[in-house]
């Protein structure tokens, strides 16, 4: 591990965590998870799993977790599809949408009162989805140069899966913007206004709770502009090297999220 700043996680009130790369790979739970979510419980601190992968509703993840033998009732995740339900909700409510994406983005723009629309709609949104293709593709393009806006879940460009990486929303928005020469907004992390309605949901403030993720360009850029302690674990796609590559840093550089409860035993016996 590398500490860049010190962290005391038993003082520490709230957490919030990337799943994609911290949590599992893929369905492959990943080491230290198991300890680290129980002495979260143990400790009764609040948490929340932020992931910008908008495919999964609340409900997969809780599910996806207990396959994994974890208990993480549902009302701890939210996802860049919320985000992205919450934020055309506040902008255009009872708007239209051409969507491509998985069962989390479509069920969440349909509970926030958002309908399907692939003739005049108001926005065309992407998430992650095996639904993608050149036909949908090119349905986006013509779509938004007809005049709808585009809307991404999130800008991740990939993300860790058992064998290796997966193109994230990011990459399926590029050839959209590419071909039409408009910028899409995109809703989940690094934007702070998933990052303050994660704060809000955890009842915290910004100094009271810490970020923790395997991205410097989304995890921990977002906790550090929200004014958390940030974490950057070493299970995903980030390396020593990636900090090189940014002109900020994380709080501190840990193997795992299993790292933690191991600090915490360690600042209670200092103060004992």
């Amino acid at each position: 591990m590398e500490r860049l700043s010190e962290i005391d996680f038993t003082a520490i009130k709230g957490f919030i965590c990337d799943m994609d790369g911290v949590i599992y790979h893929g369905n492959q739970i990943l080491p230290g998870v198991r300890e680290f979510i129980q002495w979260l419980q143990e400790e009764h601190k609040e948490y929340l799993f932020l992931t910008n992968n908008s495919g999964y509703t609340r409900r997969e993840l809780n599910q996806k977790l207990a396959r994994m033998g974890l208990d993480v009732p549902e009302e701890h995740f939210y996802t860049s599809a919320l985000a992205t339900a919450a934020f055309l909700k506040q902008q255009a409510p009872g708007c239209s949408v051409f969507a491509i994406g998985e069962a989390g983005l479509l069920n969440a723009l349909y509970d926030a009162g958002v309908t399907m629309n692939d003739v005049n709609p108001d926005y065309v949104v992407v998430g992650e989805g095996r639904a993608y293709s050149l036909d949908t593709l090119t349905k986006a393009t013509n779509l938004v140069l007809n005049g709808a806006k585009l809307i991404g879940a999130n800008s991740d460009v990939s993300g860790p899966i058992e064998n290796g990486i997966a193109p994230a929303c990011g990459a399926l928005v590029a050839p959209i913007e590419m071909a039409t020469g408009k910028k899409a907004y995109f809703c989940g992390k690094p934007n702070p206004l998933m990052m303050r309605t994660g704060l809000r949901l955890l009842g915290c403030h910004s100094a009271e709770a810490v970020m923790i993720g395997d991205r410097m360009d989304t995890d921990v850029i977002s906790g550090m502009e929200s004014g958390m302690s940030t974490v950057l674990v070493l299970s995903g796609v980030s390396t020593r090297d990636t900090l090189d590559t940014y002109a900020y840093r994380p709080s501190i550089v840990l193997n795992g999220v299993g790292d933690i409860p191991k600090l915490a035993e360690k600042n209670c016996a200092k103060t004992e």
